[in-house]
C-alpha cells in the first residue's frame, strides 16, 4: 500500500490528482493559466469540489483557452452562471474573463507566463521536507510577493493563500510530506526542470 499525504483520502479523483498532478513542475502556459481559474474557483470551498467539475470547466470555458476567454461577453459569462457543471458564483465567473486578459498582458510583456510566475522561485521548484501536514504552510513570504504583484496587475482571486495553493499544484513548491511516495518523485522531476 502507498503511502500518500494525508490531504486527498482515499476518493479515486481525488488519489489520481495526488499521484500523477500535485506538486509536479509545470510550466506551460496552459495549464497554469488552467490551475489559476481553478484555484480562484476554489476560494471558499473544498479543493475535490472544484475537481469534480474540472470537467465542466474545461467544457464550458473553451479548455481554458485564455484568448476566447478574455473576449467573453457579459452576455456569454451570464449564461455560464446558469450552468451547474461549473461553481455558479458571479464575482469568479467574471473574475475568469478579468484574468485572462490579465494573463495576456503579461505573456505579453515577459514572453510566457511561465517565466513570469517562476521568476518568483528563481526558476527552481523548492524543496519542502514536512514532516505532517500540519507542518505546511497556508501561504509564505514568496506566495505574499507574488499575489502582491499580480493584484497589481490586474488579477482577481488571487490571495497569497491561493496563490500558495497554486505553487503548490504546479510545482513550484515540493509540499508532498516526506513519508509520501510521492516526495522523492516530484524531487526527482525538480532537478529536471531547473533553468529560466
Amino acid at each position: 500500500m502507498k503511502k500518500r499525504c494525508t490531504w486527498c483520502g482515499d476518493d479515486p479523483l481525488y488519489t489520481r490528482y495526488h499521484d500523477t498532478e500535485w506538486g509536479v513542475p509545470s510550466r506551460d502556459d496552459k495549464h497554469l493559466f488552467e490551475m489559476l481559474l481553478l484555484e480562484g474557483a476554489q476560494a471558499g470551498l473544498s479543493w475535490i469540489t472544484v475537481l469534480r467539475k474540472r470537467e465542466g470547466y474545461r467544457a464550458l470555458f473553451d479548455d481554458f483557452n485564455a484568448e476566447k476567454i478574455a473576449r467573453y461577453t457579459d452576455r456569454k459569462l451570464d449564461t455560464l452562471l446558469q450552468d451547474p457543471r461549473i461553481i455558479r458564483n458571479r464575482l469568479k465567473v467574471y473574475g475568469a474573463r478579468q484574468n485572462a486578459r490579465a494573463f495576456l498582458r503579461v505573456r505579453e510583456e515577459f514572453g510566457s507566463f511561465s517565466d513570469y510566475i517562476w521568476g518568483f522561485v528563481e526558476y527552481q521548484p523548492v524543496q519542502n521536507h514536512w514532516s505532517a501536514i500540519k507542518s505546511v504552510p497556508a501561504a509564505t513570504p514568496v506566495s505574499d510577493r507574488l499575489s502582491k504583484d499580480m493584484k497589481k496587475r490586474g488579477f482577481t482571486f488571487v490571495g497569497s493563500t491561493i496563490m500558495y495553493a497554486h505553487m503548490q499544484s504546479t510545482g513550484m513548491v515540493n509540499d508532498h510530506t516526506t513519508d509520501c511516495f510521492r516526495h522523492r518523485e516530484c524531487a526527482r522531476m525538480a532537478r529536471r526542470h531547473t533553468g529560466g
